[in-house]
């Protein structure tokens, strides 16, 4: 014990040491399965126990893996191999077949889960590339076609995160045109290369940046709203078991329907989603975001009349 806390505190001064209880309980870790089943043998003189290895040329070094580790990873792996859906970096197959190396694993690898992804949407070759990218903190040159837009921009980018929604891959950077952090659409990326200028770090936690958002899109304009949504009777079990975000709070339930809230910020991908339920899901506040969805519902509205006549007048002169 006086040798463990000589080493502790070597490394930390500051730090309290172990008492025997832990010492104890650390030795009974090191000969499970889940330590390094260290081959220990107790020696009893008198009051004293004197504990060494039966084996003198035994090391944990020797092991570095229990077995208990050693089934996870070959657990893990077969996982891996089964999973369809995950856009595969070069690195994770460069990993599998060092591994495979080390590692019996079973013949059978036939997928047993899947995740939804869109295997053919462009972009998904860069994933990999962008990922190192943002690990070693490079400055991309990124070519990239807005949907609005016929024309490539080229952009300076400092990439910090990757996100994906909706089957859709996300780049989050600092873009010093803007001044502010932009996301790109991968599939909207045509090129990029590595710039040699000093790299721009994020002072954002991106681990609470979405927090408060539906999707992936925050307008420098935009503030934190509480909506006020109804579900239909039959819609109310669907949005109590998967909510739409996870700021959602019921306020009322009754035979009418499930009346609750959310509080984020206001977006393109939430009035899509909302949209989406059709006559089922109905925003009551604010005012203004439902004026403007009930704008887009008469646009469609119009839309459908349109081909609706358009259909009649054709059927009308097939049959005059």
């Amino acid at each position: 014990m006086e040798a463990c806390n000589a080493a502790i505190f070597s490394h930390n001064e500051n730090a309290s040491g172990i008492q025997k209880r832990q010492l104890f309980e650390d030795i009974k870790f090191m000969e499970s399965a889940n330590g390094w089943e260290i081959p220990l043998e107790r020696n009893r003189i008198g009051k004293r126990v004197f504990y060494r290895y039966s084996d003198s040329n035994f090391s944990i070094n020797m092991n570095t893996l229990s077995c208990t580790e050693f089934d996870k990873i070959k657990e893990a792996m077969e996982v891996f191999k089964r999973i369809k859906g995950i856009p595969e970096f070069h690195w994770i197959r460069k990993l599998f077949l060092k591994l495979e190396e080390n590692f019996v694993l079973k013949n059978d690898t036939s997928p047993c889960i899947s995740f939804e992804n869109n295997e053919y949407l462009k972009g998904l070759d860069f994933l990999g590339d962008l990922f190192h990218y943002i690990v070693e903190k490079k400055v991309l040159t990124i070519r990239y076609q807005p949907f609005q837009s016929s024309e490539v921009s080229e952009w300076l980018i400092h990439p910090y995160y990757l996100k994906q929604f909706n089957s859709r891959w996300f780049l989050f950077g600092y873009n010093p045109a803007f001044e502010t952090i932009s996301n790109l659409a991968l599939d909207r990326i045509q090129s990029f290369e590595v710039v040699h200028v000093p790299f721009a770090s994020s002072k954002v936690d991106f681990e609470t940046y979405f927090e408060d958002v539906y999707g992936v899109t925050i307008s420098s304009d935009s503030q934190l709203t509480k909506l006020v949504l109804k579900a239909s009777p039959s819609l109310a079990p669907y949005i109590l078991t998967k909510p739409i975000h996870g700021s959602q709070k019921r306020l009322s339930l009754s035979e009418e329907g499930l009346l609750f809230s959310i509080e984020v910020f206001p977006n393109y991908e939430l009035e899509k989603n909302i949209l989406s339920f059709g006559e089922e899901l109905i925003l009551l506040e604010p005012k203004s975001l439902r004026d403007k969805l009930q704008d887009r519902i008469f646009k469609m509205i119009q839309k459908y009349d349109e081909i609706h006549h358009v259909s009649v007048l054709r059927d009308s002169e097939k049959n005059p």
